[in-house]
Protein backbone atom coordinates (compact mmCIF):
# COMPACT_ATOMS: atom_id res chain seq x y z
CA UNK A 1 0.00 0.00 0.00
CA UNK A 2 1.29 3.48 -0.86
CA UNK A 3 2.03 6.06 1.78
CA UNK A 4 -0.53 8.52 3.13
CA UNK A 5 -0.58 11.90 1.35
CA UNK A 6 0.44 15.06 3.21
CA UNK A 7 -2.56 16.72 4.86
CA UNK A 8 -3.49 20.36 5.36
CA UNK A 9 -6.36 20.74 7.81
CA UNK A 10 -8.27 23.79 8.96
CA UNK A 11 -9.69 23.75 12.52
CA UNK A 12 -12.96 25.66 12.98
CA UNK A 13 -15.71 24.21 10.83
CA UNK A 14 -13.43 21.40 9.67
CA UNK A 15 -12.30 19.46 12.74
CA UNK A 16 -15.19 20.61 14.91
CA UNK A 17 -18.32 18.90 16.20
CA UNK A 18 -21.64 19.29 14.36
CA UNK A 19 -22.66 22.08 16.77
CA UNK A 20 -19.69 24.12 15.41
CA UNK A 21 -17.74 24.36 18.65
CA UNK A 22 -15.07 22.12 20.08
CA UNK A 23 -12.78 19.62 18.38
CA UNK A 24 -14.50 16.36 17.51
CA UNK A 25 -12.44 13.78 19.44
CA UNK A 26 -12.79 11.27 16.60
CA UNK A 27 -10.19 13.18 14.58
CA UNK A 28 -7.34 12.56 17.01
CA UNK A 29 -6.58 8.91 16.25
CA UNK A 30 -6.45 9.10 12.43
CA UNK A 31 -4.43 12.32 12.51
CA UNK A 32 -1.97 10.92 15.06
CA UNK A 33 -1.53 7.73 13.03
CA UNK A 34 -1.12 9.54 9.70
CA UNK A 35 2.17 8.52 8.03
CA UNK A 36 2.78 11.82 6.20
CA UNK A 37 3.14 15.40 7.41
CA UNK A 38 -0.03 16.98 8.81
CA UNK A 39 -0.18 20.78 8.63
CA UNK A 40 -2.72 22.62 10.77
CA UNK A 41 -3.68 25.80 8.90
CA UNK A 42 -6.03 28.10 10.77
CA UNK A 43 -7.11 31.64 11.49
CA UNK A 44 -6.69 31.03 15.19
CA UNK A 45 -3.95 32.67 17.23
CA UNK A 46 -0.58 30.92 17.11
CA UNK A 47 -0.77 29.04 20.46
CA UNK A 48 -4.03 27.29 19.59
CA UNK A 49 -2.84 25.11 16.68
CA UNK A 50 0.42 24.43 18.53
CA UNK A 51 -1.61 23.15 21.48
CA UNK A 52 -3.76 21.08 19.13
CA UNK A 53 -0.61 19.43 17.77
CA UNK A 54 0.49 18.69 21.33
CA UNK A 55 -2.81 17.07 22.26
CA UNK A 56 -3.03 15.16 18.98
CA UNK A 57 0.54 13.91 19.37
CA UNK A 58 1.74 15.16 15.98
CA UNK A 59 4.72 17.33 14.95
CA UNK A 60 4.10 21.08 15.17
CA UNK A 61 3.58 22.12 11.57
CA UNK A 62 1.42 25.21 11.82
CA UNK A 63 0.05 28.03 9.72
CA UNK A 64 -1.72 30.36 12.14
CA UNK A 65 -3.52 33.68 11.94
CA UNK A 66 -4.43 33.22 8.28
CA UNK A 67 -0.80 32.95 7.23
CA UNK A 68 0.54 35.64 9.54
CA UNK A 69 2.54 33.07 11.51
CA UNK A 70 4.21 29.98 10.02
CA UNK A 71 5.96 27.35 12.14
CA UNK A 72 7.96 24.68 10.34
CA UNK A 73 8.78 22.75 13.50
CA UNK A 74 12.22 24.38 13.55
CA UNK A 75 11.64 28.03 12.66
CA UNK A 76 8.86 30.55 13.22
CA UNK A 77 8.16 33.08 10.46
CA UNK A 78 6.08 36.21 11.03
CA UNK A 79 4.74 37.53 7.74
CA UNK A 80 2.81 40.50 9.14
CA UNK A 81 2.92 43.01 12.00
CA UNK A 82 0.11 43.32 14.53
CA UNK A 83 0.69 47.06 14.95
CA UNK A 84 -1.50 48.09 12.01
CA UNK A 85 -4.33 45.78 13.07
CA UNK A 86 -4.06 47.10 16.62
CA UNK A 87 -4.39 50.65 15.29
CA UNK A 88 -7.58 49.61 13.49
CA UNK A 89 -8.93 48.16 16.72
CA UNK A 90 -8.17 51.35 18.65
CA UNK A 91 -10.07 53.45 16.10
CA UNK A 92 -12.92 50.94 16.11
CA UNK A 93 -13.14 51.25 19.89
CA UNK A 94 -12.94 55.01 19.71
CA UNK A 95 -15.98 54.89 17.42
CA UNK A 96 -17.90 53.09 20.15
CA UNK A 97 -17.39 49.44 19.18
CA UNK A 98 -15.38 46.57 20.64
CA UNK A 99 -14.06 43.12 19.79
CA UNK A 100 -16.92 41.44 21.65
CA UNK A 101 -14.71 38.94 23.45
CA UNK A 102 -14.97 40.38 26.96
CA UNK A 103 -12.43 42.24 29.09
CA UNK A 104 -9.73 39.53 29.06
CA UNK A 105 -10.08 38.99 25.31
CA UNK A 106 -8.29 35.64 25.20
CA UNK A 107 -9.11 35.36 21.49
CA UNK A 108 -6.55 38.09 20.78
CA UNK A 109 -4.36 37.92 23.89
CA UNK A 110 -1.67 35.82 22.19
CA UNK A 111 -2.33 36.88 18.60
CA UNK A 112 0.87 38.01 16.87
CA UNK A 113 -0.11 39.45 13.49
CA UNK A 114 -3.82 40.30 13.33
CA UNK A 115 -6.92 41.07 15.37
CA UNK A 116 -10.14 39.02 15.52
CA UNK A 117 -13.55 40.55 16.17
CA UNK A 118 -16.72 38.72 17.18
CA UNK A 119 -19.32 38.25 14.44
CA UNK A 120 -21.92 40.04 16.58
CA UNK A 121 -20.03 43.32 16.14
CA UNK A 122 -20.79 45.63 13.17
CA UNK A 123 -18.60 44.84 10.20
CA UNK A 124 -19.27 47.99 8.15
CA UNK A 125 -17.25 50.42 10.26
CA UNK A 126 -14.61 47.75 10.84
CA UNK A 127 -14.08 47.30 7.09
CA UNK A 128 -13.98 51.07 6.55
CA UNK A 129 -11.37 51.67 9.24
CA UNK A 130 -9.30 48.69 8.10
CA UNK A 131 -9.31 49.98 4.51
CA UNK A 132 -7.98 53.34 5.69
CA UNK A 133 -5.02 51.46 7.15
CA UNK A 134 -4.50 49.36 4.02
CA UNK A 135 -5.77 46.20 5.71
CA UNK A 136 -8.60 43.78 4.94
CA UNK A 137 -11.33 42.12 6.99
CA UNK A 138 -11.89 38.41 6.34
CA UNK A 139 -15.11 36.79 7.55
CA UNK A 140 -14.30 33.15 8.30
CA UNK A 141 -17.75 32.36 9.68
CA UNK A 142 -16.27 32.25 13.17
CA UNK A 143 -14.79 35.75 13.46
CA UNK A 144 -13.89 38.87 11.51
CA UNK A 145 -10.11 38.91 11.03
CA UNK A 146 -8.40 42.28 10.56
CA UNK A 147 -5.23 41.41 8.70
CA UNK A 148 -2.56 42.46 6.27
CA UNK A 149 -3.68 41.86 2.69
CA UNK A 150 -0.55 39.90 1.74
CA UNK A 151 -0.24 36.81 3.99
CA UNK A 152 -2.50 33.84 3.42
CA UNK A 153 -2.67 30.21 4.42
CA UNK A 154 -1.51 28.92 1.04
CA UNK A 155 1.78 30.81 1.23
CA UNK A 156 2.35 29.40 4.70
CA UNK A 157 1.69 25.88 3.51
CA UNK A 158 4.22 26.40 0.70
CA UNK A 159 6.83 27.49 3.24
CA UNK A 160 6.27 24.39 5.35
CA UNK A 161 6.37 22.09 2.33
CA UNK A 162 9.70 23.56 1.26
CA UNK A 163 11.21 23.24 4.73
CA UNK A 164 9.80 19.82 5.61
CA UNK A 165 10.25 18.39 2.13
CA UNK A 166 6.98 17.21 0.68
CA UNK A 167 5.40 17.76 -2.72
CA UNK A 168 2.37 20.05 -2.62
CA UNK A 169 0.97 18.25 -5.66
CA UNK A 170 0.58 15.18 -3.43
CA UNK A 171 -1.09 17.07 -0.59
CA UNK A 172 -4.76 16.95 0.38
CA UNK A 173 -6.50 19.90 2.05
CA UNK A 174 -9.82 20.15 3.86
CA UNK A 175 -11.45 23.45 4.82
CA UNK A 176 -14.65 25.40 5.15
CA UNK A 177 -14.05 29.08 4.56
CA UNK A 178 -12.87 31.82 2.23
CA UNK A 179 -9.55 31.81 4.07
CA UNK A 180 -8.97 28.23 2.90
CA UNK A 181 -9.14 29.15 -0.79
CA UNK A 182 -5.42 29.95 -0.99
CA UNK A 183 -4.68 26.53 0.48
CA UNK A 184 -6.99 24.84 -2.01
CA UNK A 185 -5.12 26.59 -4.82
CA UNK A 186 -1.77 25.36 -3.46
CA UNK A 187 -2.35 21.64 -2.96
CA UNK A 188 -3.06 18.79 -5.34
CA UNK A 189 -6.51 17.87 -4.01
CA UNK A 190 -8.92 20.01 -2.03
CA UNK A 191 -12.17 19.29 -0.25
CA UNK A 192 -14.78 21.62 1.23
CA UNK A 193 -16.97 20.25 4.00
CA UNK A 194 -20.74 20.53 3.54
CA UNK A 195 -20.96 23.51 5.93
CA UNK A 196 -18.36 25.50 3.95
CA UNK A 197 -19.13 28.96 2.63
CA UNK A 198 -19.87 29.39 -1.05
CA UNK A 199 -16.42 30.77 -1.86
CA UNK A 200 -14.68 27.73 -0.41
CA UNK A 201 -17.10 25.37 -2.13
CA UNK A 202 -16.44 27.01 -5.49
CA UNK A 203 -12.66 26.75 -5.03
CA UNK A 204 -12.55 23.14 -3.82
CA UNK A 205 -12.11 20.17 -6.11
CA UNK A 206 -14.98 18.49 -4.31
CA UNK A 207 -17.74 19.46 -1.89
CA UNK A 208 -18.32 16.74 0.67
CA UNK A 209 -21.64 15.27 1.76
CA UNK A 210 -20.60 15.40 5.39
CA UNK A 211 -20.35 18.56 7.50
CA UNK A 212 -17.63 19.53 9.97
CA UNK A 213 -15.57 16.56 11.21
CA UNK A 214 -17.91 14.06 9.56
CA UNK A 215 -16.80 15.32 6.16
CA UNK A 216 -13.14 15.49 7.13
CA UNK A 217 -13.11 11.98 8.57
CA UNK A 218 -14.69 10.65 5.38
CA UNK A 219 -11.90 12.26 3.34
CA UNK A 220 -9.18 10.85 5.57
CA UNK A 221 -10.61 7.37 5.21
CA UNK A 222 -10.86 7.76 1.43
CA UNK A 223 -7.37 9.15 0.75
CA UNK A 224 -5.45 7.07 3.28
CA UNK A 225 -2.68 5.18 1.53
CA UNK A 226 -3.17 7.09 -1.71
CA UNK A 227 -0.08 9.28 -1.49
Amino acid sequence: MSADPPLVLDIDGTLTRPDRWGIDPRVFDPVRDWEAPVVIATGKAFPYPVALCHFAGIPELVVAENGGVVYTGDDVFFTADRAAAQAVLEEYRAAGYDTGWGPENTVNRWRETEIAVDLEQPIGPLRAIAAEHGLEVVDTGYAYHVKDTAPNKGDGVETIAERVGFDLADAVAVGDSVNDVSTFETVGRSFAVKNADETAKAAADEVLEGAHADGTLAVLERVRGSG
